[in-house]
């Protein structure tokens, strides 16, 4: 039999060969992906509930968004320095820096947990990240490296390696009609 038979005016291909099994290296690296997707996700959702409640963690009580305090006072308004200060400083506490705020952490983070609309949520993670660096220039401990860096970078590659199809629900979403004629929610 040929590669290719003829059945009832059709043409299909049969397999040449063994159909490809994914590896033990492939099958890990997929799920220490996921892994980290699940990770890096709970840290933007967590800093998103601890600062709307304030559970004492990095915002305390009493400065919870639910009871008025501001989630971008107290680190725009007193932690930033280096060349952007000034810049950081005009919007430190305003109302649409809270909520644009709080809606991105929230955002990026239930959409990295979930592994879906990961393009956008990656993006909007890596330049919150980024943001947050060019707020403390240079790092405390380093000439230019820290955590926010790493992080965005981790961002790039779970968009760019279908992080979310692993122990998520990224195969679903894109498969959904609306995301088929949109890639950029993919």
């Amino acid at each position: 039999m040929t590669a290719a038979t003829h059945h009832q005016g059709s043409t299909s291909r049969v397999p040449a060969g063994p159909i490809p099994t994914e590896t033990t290296a492939a099958r890990t690296t997929r799920y220490l992906l996921a892994g980290l997707r699940l990770a890096l996700g709970w840290v933007f959702l967590w800093a998103f509930i601890d600062k709307l409640f304030g559970l004492g963690y990095a915002t305390k009580a009493e400065n919870a968004w639910i009871d008025g305090g501001s989630p971008t006072k107290g680190f725009l308004g007193n932690a930033v320095k280096g060349p952007f200060e000034g810049f950081y400083h005009s919007f430190a506490g305003a109302a649409w820096a809270d909520w644009l705020f709080m809606i991105g952490l929230a955002g990026i983070g239930i959409a990295l947990i979930a592994g879906v609309a990961m393009r956008i949520a990656t993006t909007a993670g890596a330049v919150l990240l980024v943001a947050m660096w060019t707020a403390v220039l240079p790092p405390e401990n380093n000439p230019f490296m820290d955590d926010h860096l790493i992080y965005a970078g981790l961002l790039a590659v779970l968009a760019l390696t279908a992080a979310g199809e692993t122990l998520g629900l990224g195969k679903y979403w894109t498969s959904l009609p609306i995301v088929q004629r949109l890639p950029w929610l993919k």
